[in-house]
């Protein structure tokens, strides 16, 4: 916060870090002298405050809906709900937008012995003070869906009887302001077409028409979206109230949360609140920015930050008043939104140097209040709406509002249920998407909760994402301000964090930086995205945005490590590796439940395998050694050890297995190439022969006086091998293997060349490639399954699916000519076939040997055949592209296995 600015006693925030304003912009200063000293009434749609239309009880009624949403759930209550339940099948913490939708849609579920508890009044939170705008636009298939969800409930809700308006359909434009900001707005375009969005960028002059008081400077085209709007907060949150109480839902208001009650297995059996308790078998936990302190109650870190967001509202403006049909418009370039309120301006935005708030917990008593106002820090929002909307600047200024928010690292919620803590379910840290995503959270978890699987892949808001390394909040915090700063801030494909690095430093990271290593960033890590030799080692940051959406200048440079790895050996630093060690009797049975493959092999053994959902979807793509009778090691990737030890520890029994992560204990060396069993029996007494140690297979040796484990597999297509070392030993290791290796080629490589070592092999990438909505069979896995080898979870999905057929399959597909340097593929783009959008590119990039572009799509089977024709849609233009064989590399693996 700004200097003088007082905060609730005992709150901790953050300091701006990053972009600093230079100073104060002329025309916001001036425009904010013309702040009334009160802030006036807010008119046709000001927000009540919220003890005015809740109550402390809301009773269940039977009949139609009648009155406003808050007269619905203002009843008076009952004896029984004056003595509060003592039970309930589903206890709900948090009585905003996310909270009432859970509520809602269990009880139209039949879910009806459900008990929400808030400590305040509904939405007293977070949700009463949002600007409410909504937009069906999203890049990311799963928050598109979601959002369409939302917007078609508001309009159900609106549309039945006794309803109040709260959905203004005004639709919304989305303007570039830049050349940069319209190719990144055209990319968009076509990847949102290949998720099912009907939409296209318009003229500047189209732009102009739809909304005339904008400038036509630097005005470079839009995307609209006539279905778009914004809602009232408080009132569609009160609608979905009233109707979950209509169908038996209780619903507590000034209910304070106090502790969560566990029983032997560490499942949840009671919610103790002040009044008392609530014995359930589930807990929800909705509680907005108070959602990491109800998780700190399992004994759980979450990294949800509330973050200062702030909206302004002006009076109407004698001859530009605004009419209640005014598009709402977004300006990412300016950092701004802005839409109509009461005939005048709502404006918000995203600064690019945010400031976190109580990062060490939200005080208990803050409820339906605000921070005092922060002008400085409003001032590049407000300099961006007068630039786009320049009458603003003869504007009366209303009054600004400054509302904290719960922000994740990632800017997604989390949602589904917690591993470790039975029963404990998540739906928060909503961040930007409060009501796109709010109404549709509702849906899913109810689905999850009865159906036992969510309607549809939600990976990327699984609770589960993040790792131990954010359970520092300061970290937490500095990822999640990035984060926000780059929801309107123009991010390039080659952009790094820059906040909050070094977090996680590799033993190697010396000698990578004396090799001359340009560092990228993930999951806390740092790692070598490539080399320049003869320079020093930097981080990768803003330097890179130079090149924008164009061919890097080190396009060439990846390209030479690509051939080295091909032609000799690469060396690699892949310490990030999530490592796992599953032990105890109870390992292989545990291990053979989760896994599609066949885990019991002997020691020494390595397993390619997938752990799938019940539907057959890919939770997990990871690989497993066994070291012997009762131990094993999971290896899996660097952002997705979270994900996975969370997905083992759900399905852990009680006694008998024990999971343990040691990444941080263990350096991994990856050395791959023809020349690598040369160079590492220069270094090395022990036998690598091919008979010795064949290709998925894992043995001690010793490597230059060090025990070193040798995994041979590879994820670049080559002979080679994954050395797993002590990080006290890291140094020694890689020095060895080096030095025996520069006479014969071996040079140091990164994570860039690997991308694209594996395209060309035609391997998968979990997250893009695989996901859960996706099987083995589609994903051209499904000689990882073993059927015969007994039950695993997903096994009868996988028969049932195996039987009826694939109704699409994962394609390799490649583009002849190239496309031109000022532009690449790099996931998403719509992919055609006869004009029509038949899916979106998963992986992409460039094969070096292969001298193509490389990507992975999902086709019917029909379109699936070599040498199909198709079209990707790159930046608003179609390239000619065809289906390829699934491998372009050595297609019978004979060099895996030299």
């Amino acid at each position: 916060m700004r200097e003088g600015s007082r905060l609730p006693r005992g709150t901790r925030s953050l300091p701006r870090g990053g972009w600093a304003p230079s100073g104060r912009a002329s025309s916001a200063a001036a425009l904010r002298e013309r702040v009334p000293s009160t802030p006036p009434a807010h008119g046709r749609h000001r927000r009540l405050p919220v003890a005015a239309i809740s109550t402390s009880y809301c009773a269940p009624s039977i009949g139609v809906a009648s009155g406003t949403p808050a007269d619905r759930v203002r009843r008076r209550p009952t004896r029984r709900e004056r003595e509060m339940k003592s039970q309930a099948r589903v206890v709900i913490i948090g009585g905003g937008i996310a909270g009432c939708s859970v509520a809602f849609h269990l009880a139209e579920k039949g879910w009806t012995d459900v008990v929400l508890v808030d400590k305040g009044e509904l939405t007293s939170g977070t949700t009463w003070h949002a600007a409410g705008m909504v937009t069906h636009f999203h890049t990311s298939p799963t928050l598109m869906r979601m959002r369409q969800y939302s917007i078609a409930l508001y309009r159900r809700l609106q549309a039945e009887p006794g309803s109040v308006e709260h959905w203004h359909e005004v639709g919304s434009l989305r303007v570039a302001s830049s050349r940069d900001q319209l190719r990144f707005l055209e990319r968009q375009v076509g990847m949102a077409k290949a998720i099912g969005l009907d939409v296209d960028t318009i003229s500047p002059a189209e732009s102009l028409r739809i909304f005339p008081l904008m400038s036509g400077d630097n005005l470079y085209g839009a995307m609209y979206l006539p279905g778009d709007g914004w809602i009232d907060p408080s009132g569609a949150t009160m609608e979905l109230a009233a109707r979950a109480r209509q169908l038996g839902v209780e619903i507590l208001t000034g209910v304070r949360v106090t502790g969560i009650t566990r029983g032997a297995r560490g499942e949840v059996t009671a919610v103790e609140t002040h009044r008392g308790a609530i014995r359930t078998e589930c807990i929800v936990n909705a509680g907005g920015m108070w959602a990491a302190q109800i998780a700190a109650m399992v004994g759980v870190s979450l990294p949800i930050t509330p973050l200062v967001h702030q909206h302004l509202a002006t009076k109407p403006m004698p001859g530009h008043e605004l009419g209640r049909l005014t598009p709402c418009l977004r300006d990412p370039e300016n950092l701004v939104y802005m839409r109509e309120e009461v005939g005048g301006f709502l404006i918000g935005g995203f600064e690019r140097s945010p400031v976190a708030w109580s990062i060490d917990g939200v005080p208990w008593d803050f409820t339906q209040t605000l921070l005092p106002s922060d002008w400085a820090l409003f001032d590049e929002i407000l300099e961006g709406a007068i630039r786009r909307v320049p009458v603003l600047a003869k504007a009366e200024l209303a009054h600004l509002v400054n509302g904290p928010e719960g922000i994740t690292p990632d800017s997604r919620p989390l949602l589904g249920p917690l591993p470790g803590v039975p029963g404990f379910w998540m739906a928060a840290g909503l961040s930007h998407t409060g009501f796109g995503a709010g109404g549709a959270i509702g849906a899913i978890l109810a689905d999850w909760l009865v159906d036992g699987e969510p309607p549809y892949d939600v990976t990327e808001l699984n609770v589960r994402r993040f790792g131990s390394v954010y359970a520092d909040r300061a970290y937490a915090a500095e990822r999640a301000r990035e984060s926000y700063r780059y929801y309107y801030m123009l991010r390039y494909p080659h952009d790094e964090n820059e906040w909050a690095r070094g977090r996680r430093p590799s033993p190697l990271d010396a000698r990578l930086a004396d090799a001359g290593a340009v560092f990228g960033e993930k999951n806390g890590w740092e790692r070598a995205n490539y080399f320049e030799p003869g320079t020093a080692g930097r981080r990768a940051g803003t330097d890179q945005r130079a090149w924008g959406w164009a061919r890097p200048r080190f396009f060439e440079r990846v390209g030479a490590e690509h051939r080295a790895v091909r032609e000799r050996a690469g060396l690699f630093d892949f310490t990030s590796f999530g490592k796992l060690d599953v032990t105890g009797p109870g390992a292989l049975a545990l291990l053979q439940r989760l896994a599609d493959n066949d885990v019991d092999r002997p020691p020494g053994s390595v397993v390619y395998t997938q752990f799938l959902n019940p539907r057959g979807g890919i939770e997990s793509d990871l690989t497993i050694t066994r070291w012997a009778e009762d131990r094993f090691r999971v290896t899996t990737g660097s952002n997705f050890l979270a994900s996975d030890l969370g997905w083992i520890r759900m399905h852990m029994p009680s006694r008998g297995v024990e999971a343990r992560d040691v990444t941080d204990q263990l350096a991994c060396i990856g050395l791959w190439g023809p020349a690598a069993r040369r160079v590492l029996a220069r270094v090395t007494t022990s036998d690598v022969s091919n008979e010795a140690l064949p290709y998925m297979s894992a043995r001690w040796i010793d490597l230059a006086g060090v025990r070193v484990q040798a995994q041979r597999v590879t994820y670049v297509g080559e002979l080679g091998w994954e050395l797993y070392v002590p990080n006290e030993h890291a140094v020694a290791v890689w020095d060895a293997l080096l030095g025996a290796g520069r006479p014969l080629g071996v040079e140091p490589a990164g994570y860039k060349a690997v991308d694209s070592l594996r395209l060309e092999k035609g391997y998968r990438y979990w997250s893009s490639d695989l996901t859960p909505a996706e099987n083995p069979y589609e994903a051209g896995l499904g000689f990882c399954v073993r059927l015969h080898k007994g039950d695993f979870i997903g096994r009868d999905a996988l028969l049932r699916i195996k039987a009826a057929g694939v109704e699409r399959k994962l394609c390799t597909i490649t583009l002849t000519p190239a496309l031109p340097h000022d532009s690449d593929l790099y996931g998403g783009e719509a992919v055609y076939a006869d004009g029509r959008v038949m899916g979106r590119l998963r992986s992409a990039g460039w094969g070096y040997t292969v001298g193509k572009h490389i990507g992975f799509v999902y086709l019917p089977p029909a379109l699936a055949g070599t040498g199909t024709p198709l079209e990707i849609e790159a930046f608003g233009t179609r390239h000619a592209a065809e289906v390829a064989p699934d491998v372009l590399y050595d297609p019978a693996g004979a060099r895996l296995r030299l």
